[in-house]
C-alpha cells in the first residue's frame, strides 16, 4: 500500500539542509503549534523518519512543512522535522524554510519583507529581504533565550573532567570552551566532535534537568555546541553543534547561536544591543544580536536576532512505499 508521495523543495543554509516538504501534510490536531507537535510525533513520526533518514536523507537531514497559522497574528506555521526529532525550534531550517517559501510562491506576505511565525517553541517576527525573485537574506527574531546551568563539571569517561554551561536558544545546548581536556574547535578533527559529543550529551542529560518553564514539553538536552578559533573575517566566535545520533551542522546553527548569545550575556561578555558574528565549521557565517532583556520563568533571558541566507538547490519528489524494507528509513550509526 502506498503511504505518501511527498512533494519537496530542497534547499541549504549556510550549508545545511534544509528539506521543504509541500504535499502530504498530515491533519495535526490541536490549537497551537506545540500541540501540533506533540500530534505529529504521537501519530505521524514516520513520515519524519521516512523524508529525513536513509535511503531518502542522511544523518544532516532537516526539513519541515510549512501549515497555515495558529493565531490571529501570523501569516504561518512551521513543524520542523529532523534526523534528531521533531524540534520546537530550528533557526537554520527557518531561514532554509521562509526562503524556499516565498522564492516557490508558497508564502506571501501581509507587510512586505516582514512574516510573523507561529513554532512549536513560540511565535516568532522575521524580517527578509529580497530582490526580484530571490530572498538575499532572512531575520530571525528568536523565542527568549537564557543560561540554564552554569559552570557545571562533568567527568567524562577516558576524557576527563570538562567544564561546562547549558543554555536555551529554542533547543537546549550543552556549551563547551576551550580548556585542559578540549583544546578548542579547530584542534579536533569532525571525528572528535562525532565520538565525544553523544558520550556529553548523555552525562548532561543525566545530572542536569532542563525543563523549559512556560511549556513542559520542551525539555531535555538536544545539542552539544563546541567553541573555538574563527577561520572566517569578521567573525566574533566559532562553533560546531552536534545533533542527531551523528551529525555536526554546518550552519552557524541559529537555535546555538541564540543559546551562545544568552550564555555570554548572562556571563557578562555581552551587552543588550551587541552584535555577535558566529562561524560554522565550515567557516560560513550568521549574524546575531541581542535585541532586549527579558525573563524566562525566574531565569534573566535576552531577545535574540539570527540573520542569515539560504539557497534552494532543487525540487524532489518522495515516495513512501511499505513494500519497500527501508520505506521509513535506517541509520548506521
Amino acid at each position: 500500500m502506498l503511504k505518501g508521495t511527498f512533494f519537496c523543495v530542497d534547499a541549504h543554509t549556510c550549508g545545511n539542509p534544509v528539506r521543504l516538504v509541500t504535499s502530504g501534510h498530515p491533519d495535526l490536531k490541536g490549537r497551537t503549534m506545540s500541540e501540533k507537535r506533540q500530534d505529529f510525533l504521537n501519530q505521524y513520526d514516520w513520515i519524519r523518519k521516512a523524508l529525513m533518514f536513509e535511503p531518502r536523507g542522511h544523518d544532516m537531514m532537516s526539513g519541515a512543512f510549512l501549515y497555515p497559522p495558529c493565531s490571529d497574528s501570523a501569516d504561518a506555521s512551521i513543524l520542523f522535522i529532523e534526523t534528531s526529532g521533531c524540534l520546537p525550534m530550528c533557526g537554520h531550517g527557518t531561514i532554509g524554510t521562509i526562503t524556499a517559501a516565498i522564492e516557490s510562491g508558497l508564502l506571501t506576505t501581509k507587510t512586505p519583507g516582514k512574516l510573523i511565525i507561529d513554532v512549536p517553541a513560540g511565535q516568532i517576527n522575521i524580517d527578509f529581504q529580497q530582490t526580484d525573485s530571490k530572498v538575499d537574506w532572512v531575520k530571525i527574531y528568536n523565542v527568549p533565550a537564557y543560561l540554564a546551568h552554569r559552570d557545571v563539571i562533568l567527568d567524562i569517561p577516558e576524557l576527563g573532567p570538562l567544564k561546562i554551561d547549558v543554555s536555551y536558544g529554542g533547543n537546549y545546548y550543552v556549551i563547551v570552551e576551550p580548556q585542559a581536556n578540549f583544546p578548542g574547535l579547530r584542534h579536533w578533527t569532525a571525528a572528535d566532535i562525532l565520538r565525544w559529543s553523544p558520550i556529553v550529551r548523555q552525562i548532561a542529560h543525566e545530572q542536569l534537568t532542563c525543563v523549559h518553564p512556560d511549556d513542559s514539553t520542551v525539555s531535555g538536552i538536544s545539542h552539544v555546541l563546541w567553541t573555538g578559533d574563527t577561520i572566517s573575517e569578521g567573525s566574533d566566535g566559532a562553533n560546531a553543534v552536534f545533533y542527531g545520533d551523528k551529525a555536526i551542522d554546518r550552519s552557524p546553527c541559529g537555535t546555538g547561536t541564540s543559546a551562545r548569545l544568552a550564555q555570554l550575556y548572562a556571563k557578562g561578555l555581552l551587552n543588550v544591543g551587541d552584535q555577535y558574528t558566529h562561524e560554522s565549521i565550515i567557516g560560513s557565517q550568521f549574524v546575531g544580536r541581542i535585541e532586549s532583556a527579558t525573563t524566562v520563568g525566574e531565569y534573566p533571558a535576552i531577545m535574540p536576532s539570527i540573520q542569515g541566507w539560504a539557497r534552494i538547490t532543487g525540487h524532489n519528489t518522495i515516495i513512501v512505499d511499505d513494500s519497500d524494507p527501508y520505506a521509513f528509513g535506517f541509520q548506521v550509526v
